[in-house]
C-alpha cells in the first residue's frame, strides 16, 4: 500500500514537472501553443479524482453506490488516455527546439496516462472488495477497451465527454454503425484494439492489488 501511495506521490510530481515545462516554454517564447495541455491534463486527472473519494470511501460504500458513480467515472477515463494522442501536435514551431517540444508533450502525455491506470486501478480494487477477483478483471478489460474507444471517438470524431448529453442521438448511431458494422470501420477496430493491448499491458506495472495482503 505503502508503495501505491508513493507512486501516487511521484506521478503528481511528474504533473507538476509538466507544468514547470509549460510556464518554462511560454516565459521564453511568449507563445501560447500548448496551452491546451493543461485543460487535457485537468480533464484527465478528473477519473482520478473520482476513483481517489470513491476508494477513500470504500469501507463505507454499497454496491448500488458504486454501481451508480462508475459510469460517470467511465465517461470520463478515456480523457486520460486521450492525452496520448497530443504527440499529433508535435510539429516544428518556432520558438524552442524540437526536442524541449517532444519532452513537454511525453511529460504531459505520460501523465495522463499514468493519471488513468492509476484510477483504474483503485477502481479495481474496489470491485474486488465488493464482488471477486474475476469480476474485477472483467471491470478492468471492459473498462480498457471502452476507453481505448472513447479515446477514437475523441481524436478522430472530435467528440468530447459531456457530448453524451448534448448530442447522444448522434453519438449513439456513430457507436452503432461501428458496431453493427466492424470492418466499413478499420480504423476505429484498429485503434481500439492495439491501444486496449498496449493498455492492459501497462497497466501491469501499476503494482498489484492490495486486496490479497488485505486478506492476508
Amino acid at each position: 500500500m505503502r508503495s501505491f501511495h508513493q507512486k501516487q506521490v511521484a506521478l503528481h510530481l511528474l504533473c507538476l514537472l509538466s507544468l514547470g515545462l509549460l510556464i518554462f516554454r511560454i516565459s521564453v517564447t511568449g507563445q501560447l501553443h500548448f496551452i491546451f495541455l493543461v485543460w487535457n491534463l485537468f480533464l484527465a486527472y478528473i477519473p482520478f479524482g473520482i476513483s481517489t473519494l470513491m476508494e477513500l470511501k470504500k469501507k463505507d460504500i454499497d454496491h448500488w453506490q458504486f454501481w451508480v458513480i462508475a459510469p460517470l467515472w467511465l465517461l470520463f477515463f478515456p480523457n486520460a488516455l486521450y492525452i496520448l494522442t497530443d504527440l499529433f501536435h508535435l510539429h516544428k514551431i518556432v520558438g524552442m527546439p524540437e526536442w524541449f517540444d517532444l519532452l513537454l508533450i511525453l511529460s504531459f502525455a505520460i501523465s495522463g496516462l499514468l493519471l488513468g491506470l492509476f484510477s483504474l486501478r483503485s477502481m479495481h480494487k474496489i470491485v474486488e472488495k465488493l464482488h471477486s477477483n474475476w469480476v474485477g478483471i472483467t471491470f478492468v478489460l471492459g473498462s480498457i477497451l471502452l476507453g481505448s474507444f472513447g479515446v477514437y471517438l475523441g481524436r478522430f470524431e472530435r467528440y468530447n465527454s459531456w457530448d453524451i448529453f448534448r448530442m447522444p442521438l448522434e453519438i449513439t448511431k456513430d457507436i452503432a454503425n461501428r458496431i453493427l458494422h466492424p470492418t466499413d470501420y478499420p480504423s476505429t477496430w484498429g485503434l481500439t484494439i492495439g491501444l486496449s493491448c498496449l493498455l492492459a499491458i501497462l497497466y501491469l506495472f501499476t503494482g498489484s492489488n492490495s486486496v490479497e495482503k488485505n486478506r492476508k
